[in-house]
C-alpha cells in the first residue's frame, strides 16, 4: 500500500502527461517558456489571483516574497510553532528573527491569541522590529485568516499564507493562495497539486510585487537576464514540471472532492477512538495529509507497530515542533509553553490517504487500527 499513489494518478493522467513532456522535449525550451506562462495563467485563475508567479520550489516561493518586501536584520516574523522549518528558513537566511507561536488545538493552525502575546511581548521588549505573519494551512485546513487579517491590520504587519499544503482547499469561499496579500505554495511530489521534482509558486494582485518577484527569481534581471537592477536568485520552474502540471490542475477540483469522501470515511470510522481533523464549517480542506491524534504517546506506539505489522504506512507529520529543533536553541520565547504543539507532536501520526486509495486498503486501514480498541 502507498501512503499516497502517485503511481495511480499517473495511469489516469498519463496520456495527457506525457504528450505534455515530449511536446516540451521536442521544443527543447526546458526553463520557463510557453508551457510556463499557460501554466501561470491558469493557476492565476483557479485561485482568483491577478498574478501567479512560478519558482523552483516552495522555499523558494517564500523566500522570494519575504526578498520583495524587504524583510532582514532587525525584523521579526511570527510563525506557527507546527510546521517545516522552510515556512521559515528563508527569513532566517535574510537575517529576520523568528518568533513562534501556539497551535490552535483543533485546526492546528497558528493561534490567532499566541500570535497577538508575542507581538505585543516583541513590541514591549523593544529590540526587535514586528514585520509579518506567516500563516500556514497545515495539512490543507485554511487557517483562521479573518482573525489574523485583523491582526495584521493592527499591528500593521504583513500577512504571507504559507499555502504549501492547501492548493484546492478554501476558506469562506475563496480558495487558498488568496486569503492574504501575498501567497507561497509548493508543488512537492506529494503536495495536493505537486510535479514530478520541486516546483513552487507566489500568488499576488499587486502589479509592482509581481514585477519584482520575477525579476528576483532570474538573478533580479532587468529588460534581459544581463540587464540586473537587484541582487535575485535563480529559481526558474522547469517547463517539463509545469507539463506535468497542467493536466493534474485541469483534475484538481475532482480530486478534491474525492479527498472529502476519502476523509468522511476515516472519520465517521475512527472518530470513536482517535481524535480526527476538524473542519470549520467555512472551509474546505485540501487534506494534504489526514493525520489523527491519539489519546496518549503509548497508544500511538502500540497502533503504530499494528499498521507496520501489517505492512501500512505511516508518518510523524511532525515529530518535533519548531521551538524545540536544535537550530532554534536558545531563540526567545517570551515564556509561551506551546503546550498544544507539543501535545500535537507526541500523539498525532499520518495514514495512508490520496484520491487514488482504494476502497478496500482504506477499510483495511481502518480495520487495523479499530483492532487496538476492540479485542
Amino acid at each position: 500500500m502507498e501512503f499516497i499513489d502517485l503511481k495511480r494518478q499517473y495511469q489516469y493522467l498519463k496520456q495527457d502527461i506525457d504528450k505534455n513532456i515530449d511536446d516540451v522535449i521536442n521544443s527543447t525550451g526546458f526553463i520557463l517558456g510557453d508551457k510556463v506562462e499557460q501554466f501561470e495563467t491558469e493557476l492565476a485563475d483557479f485561485v482568483n489571483r491577478k498574478y501567479a508567479i512560478t519558482c523552483s520550489d516552495g522555499t523558494a516561493a517564500l523566500q522570494l516574497i519575504y526578498m520583495a518586501y524587504g524583510i532582514g536584520a532587525g525584523d521579526v516574523v511570527f510563525c506557527p510553532d507546527m510546521t517545516f522549518i522552510a515556512s521559515i528558513e528563508p527569513a532566517c537566511l535574510l537575517g529576520a528573527t523568528p518568533v513562534f507561536c501556539d497551535i490552535e488545538k483543533d485546526s492546528y493552525n497558528i493561534d490567532p491569541d499566541s500570535l497577538e502575546r508575542q507581538i505585543n511581548y516583541v513590541i514591549e521588549e523593544g529590540k526587535l522590529r514586528p514585520r509579518a505573519i506567516v500563516a500556514v494551512d497545515f495539512l490543507g485546513n485554511p487557517a483562521d485568516f479573518s482573525r489574523l487579517r485583523q491582526i495584521a491590520e493592527k499591528y500593521q504587519l504583513l500577512l504571507i499564507e504559507d499555502a504549501a499544503q492547501g492548493m484546492g482547499a478554501s476558506y469562506r469561499g475563496a480558495k487558498c493562495c488568496s486569503c492574504s496579500e501575498i501567497a507561497a505554495t509548493s508543488f512537492f511530489p506529494s503536495k495536493p497539486l505537486g510535479c514530478y521534482g520541486d516546483g513552487g509558486a507566489v500568488f499576488t494582485d499587486d502589479e509592482n510585487i509581481d514585477k519584482i518577484i520575477r525579476s528576483l527569481r532570474v538573478h533580479g534581471k532587468g529588460k534581459t537576464k544581463y540587464d540586473n537592477v537587484r541582487i535575485g536568485i535563480n529559481s526558474r520552474l522547469d517547463a517539463i514540471q509545469a507539463a506535468v502540471l497542467l493536466p493534474k490542475l485541469h483534475v484538481l477540483e475532482e480530486e478534491i472532492a474525492k479527498r472529502q469522501k476519502i476523509a468522511r470515511t476515516y472519520s465517521e470510522n475512527l472518530g470513536q477512538y482517535l481524535k480526527c481533523p476538524v473542519i470549520n464549517k467555512e472551509c474546505i480542506s485540501a487534506y494534504a495529509q489526514y493525520v489523527v491524534v491519539a489519546e496518549s504517546e503509548e497508544q500511538r506506539t502500540t497502533i503504530l507497530e499494528t499498521l507496520k505489522e501489517n505492512c501500512i504506512p505511516t508518518i510523524l507529520y511532525y515529530p518535533t515542533p519548531m521551538h524545540l529543533l536544535p537550530v532554534f536553541e536558545g531563540n526567545e520565547t517570551y515564556g509561551e509553553k506551546f503546550e498544544n504543539a507539543v501535545w500535537y507532536s507526541k500523539q498525532s501520526f499520518g495514514i495512508p490517504f490520496s484520491p487514488y486509495i482504494s476502497e478496500e486498503e482504506q477499510m483495511l486501514v481502518i480495520k487495523m487500527i479499530q483492532s487496538v480498541f476492540v479485542k
